[in-house]
């Protein structure tokens, strides 16, 4: 019978390091790829609202509201996973990883309050108002822990040429 089980350490390609698969959780390895698609979803979703106000065209909520909705589920797996990497060994705990971890948690409460009000909004017009601030107050805290996620994997100088 074939021996199906992992190795107790795989070798990483790029270098001399030793992963061991019990340190980190394959969720936590995915934490980058998980957390730009919600990124992306919610800032669409901003841009598209932007244009709804600009144009007055209902079809660009359509797509704020779909991609709002869809950024909202995909956050939570987001910061479950930042939340994963960030407690497995050999990640040091700074200060701009517990602001960049509540920041995160804070951007998917918000994204998650602002797709609620979207049904609330398509109810009743007068819950538009709270819609829509809670998107952009979404996509401004999504894009300072964004912003705290590059500098704590590229540094202060990532821009510096």
């Amino acid at each position: 019978m074939p021996d199906f089980t992992l190795p107790r350490a795989v070798r990483n390609i790029s270098g001399a390091t030793t992963v061991y698969m019990g340190e980190m959780a394959i969720i936590a390895r995915l934490h980058p790829l998980i957390v730009h698609f919600p990124i992306a979803l919610v800032m669409v979703a901003a841009i598209a609202e932007i244009a709804a106000i600009a144009t007055g065209d209902g079809r660009y909520r359509t797509v704020a509201v779909i991609n709002l909705r869809a950024g909202a589920a995909f956050a939570f797996v987001a910061v479950c996973a930042g939340w994963r990497l960030a407690s497995t060994p050999g990640i040091e705990a700074t200060s701009l990883l517990e602001w960049h971890r509540w920041l995160g948690a804070g951007a998917a409460m918000s994204t998650a309050a602002a797709a609620i009000a979207t049904a609330l909004a398509e109810r009743h017009r007068t819950h538009l108002v709270a819609y829509r601030i809670a998107l952009f107050c979404s996509a401004s805290l999504i894009a300072v822990a964004g912003h705290s996620g590059g500098l704590l994997v590229w540094g202060a100088d990532f821009l510096r040429l």
